[in-house]
This record gives structure tokens, C-alpha cells and sequence, in this order.
């Protein structure tokens, strides 16, 4: 701690930085020795490190100072030849663009489609996961007990945990297995990752509430629920050519639903609960499916 080989500070500093652009100054986190890699701007870390300390170690104050930096706020969509020179934005040419962790991504899907519980404390819950796999697991011995109401929805941070079956969509993106200490997550991208969000209960669910949302405050034409639900998941102004190609998809299922009610009715309630007073189930099937493709967007699983 001393200030005169202010490592705690380095170490800290570059930890926020990791957190806010993907990557740390020193990306070896979790090894700041001869060992690990050195910081790709020395002197960015030493000086963050210095103001972190005379301003009192105040952490709101640091993350102000480098999210409010033209670096931070730059585009996240390097030119094609910077993408070439500096494949990894070591060089901070470009803004920051990473994958949510594991936890954030299952929040954010149910934030969206308006279902995450705001509650805060309390013992650990079990949201849905695919079944049976406790029961392969351990010989039958054990069952996964899906919670209820608004602990079935509470955030990932809440998630009970197990280190022999970890939760299977949270350890598809990459969340440890626990039985050791890891400072830092090393990303993937396999098939696997679309096909959790895709398929998983959690997500089917989302993509259902999601579409009653979109019916019930997105508007009364195709036009402005499309415009509603891409502006809800990516907190930006869609374009034209994006809402045309979900307006097409629209119509589409919509014309697959209405020739077979029963999978209108399955896709549309299962495992949300009974469609709505009054609705028409294969108009709700259809924006099912459609916000199921919104919310596997690359702007909403990607921080950018």
C-alpha cells in the first residue's frame, strides 16, 4: 500500500479497466509478476494508479474518469485496417466490444422481456434448467426443485450452485466451476452459446414474455412493435432495414401459425403460463419468435 510501490492501486485500477473495456492494461489480471504480461500503457496505469490513491481511493471517481475519456467513447467497429494491425485493441484504436459474462446474460434477457426480480438478499434459488440432469447426475438420488414465482426469476448472482453439475447455460458461457479461485474469465465462442439462447427454458421464456410485452405496449401495427422491440433489447433507434427483415419474419410465422393452432398455443405458453385474456395465440407465437431472434442480436449479448 505504500506510495511509493503503489501496487494494490495498479492492481485495482487495472481490474475496473478490465471490467469496463474486456481487457486489462495488463491483461494477466490474476499475475502482476515476472511471469505475466506486461501492461501494453505503463504509464496510462501508473498515473490512473497515482490519481486513484490522492483522490481517496474513491472508486466512483475513477470509474467516472475513464468511462468520460474520447477513448471509452469511441465506436466500437474498428476501420478494416486497424482491425488488421490491431486485432485485439491492445492499441485502444476503438471502442470497447466484449460478451456479457455468463450471469449478465441471462439478466439481461429476462431484464428485457420484463421479468427479473428486482429483490435483493436471501437464499440461493433454483431457476428452470433443462431437466434431468441432477437426476443423471446423481443416480436419482438428488432433483433440481424449480423455484416459483419471483425466485424463478431472480438474477444469476442468486443462482444455487453445485460444483459437480454447475448451472448448465451460465457454465456454457464460461462462469468457473467454483472449486477454485479465478480472477479472471478467459471468453469462448462455441455453437453451444446460441444454442443455450436459443432453446434453454430461461430464454424460451423471455422470448414469450417478451412477445406479450411487445403486443401490449409496443403499439397497434407490426410496424411499431418491431420498432419497439429492437429499441427495447438495443436502447438505440432501429433502422429501416432491420425492422423490415422482423416485420418479414412476422408474417411469416404468422402464416405457419395460424395452419397449426396446437404449436401456435405451445410455442406461445409453454413454460410461460395461458396465453392472455383474449389473444390471438398465433400472432403471440409469431412475435415469440421474433423477440426469441432479437434477443440473440449480437448488440444484446455483446457490450458495445
Amino acid at each position: 500500500m505504500d506510495a511509493n510501490n503503489p501496487l494494490a492501486a495498479r492492481v485495482t485500477v487495472n481490474r475496473f479497466w478490465s471490467r469496463l473495456f474486456g481487457r486489462g492494461l495488463v491483461s494477466t489480471e490474476e499475475d502482476f509478476g515476472t511471469q505475466g504480461l506486461p501492461p501494453t500503457h505503463p504509464e496510462l496505469l501508473d498515473w490512473l494508479a497515482v490519481e486513484f490513491m490522492k483522490n481517496g481511493w474513491d472508486v466512483k471517481d475513477l470509474l467516472r474518469q475513464i468511462v468520460c475519456t474520447a477513448t471509452y467513447r469511441q465506436s466500437s467497429t474498428p476501420s478494416p485496417e486497424v482491425l488488421a494491425q490491431d486485432p485485439n485493441n491492445e492499441l485502444l484504436a476503438a471502442g470497447p466490444r466484449f460478451r456479457l459474462e455468463a450471469e449478465m446474460v441471462r439478466d439481461q434477457a429476462l431484464a428485457i422481456a420484463g421479468l427479473l426480480s428486482r429483490k435483493q438478499g436471501g437464499p440461493s434459488v433454483y431457476p428452470p434448467q433443462p431437466p434431468g440432469l441432477w437426476r443423471a447426475a446423481f443416480n436419482g438420488q438428488r432433483n433440481w426443485d424449480t423455484s416459483t414465482g419471483e425466485d424463478r426469476y431472480r438474477r444469476g448472482l442468486y443462482t444455487y450452485w453445485r460444483r459437480t453439475v454447475p448451472y448448465p447455460s451460465m457454465a456454457t458461457f464460461d462462469a468457473p466451476s467454483r472449486e477454485i479461485c479465478t480472477l479472471r474469465r478467459v471468453p469462448t465462442n462455441t455453437p453451444l452459446q446460441a444454442f443455450v439462447t436459443l432453446n434453454d427454458p430461461v430464454f424460451v421464456e423471455s422470448a414469450q414474455a417478451f412477445a406479450r410485452r411487445i403486443e401490449r405496449e409496443g403499439g397497434a401495427t407490426v410496424e411499431s412493435r418491431c420498432s419497439f422491440a429492437l429499441q427495447s433489447a438495443l436502447l438505440r433507434p432501429p433502422s429501416r432495414e432491420q425492422m423490415a427483415v422482423l416485420a418479414e419474419l412476422f408474417q411469416s410465422e404468422l402464416t405457419h401459425y395460424r395452419q397449426d393452432t396446437a404449436a401456435a398455443v405451445e410455442i406461445a405458453t409453454d413454460p410461460l403460463g395461458p396465453l392472455p385474456e383474449g389473444a390471438d395465440a398465433a400472432e403471440l407465437a409469431a412475435w415469440t419468435v421474433v423477440a426469441n431472434v432479437v434477443l440473440n442480436l449480437d448488440g444484446v449479448l455483446t457490450k458495445r
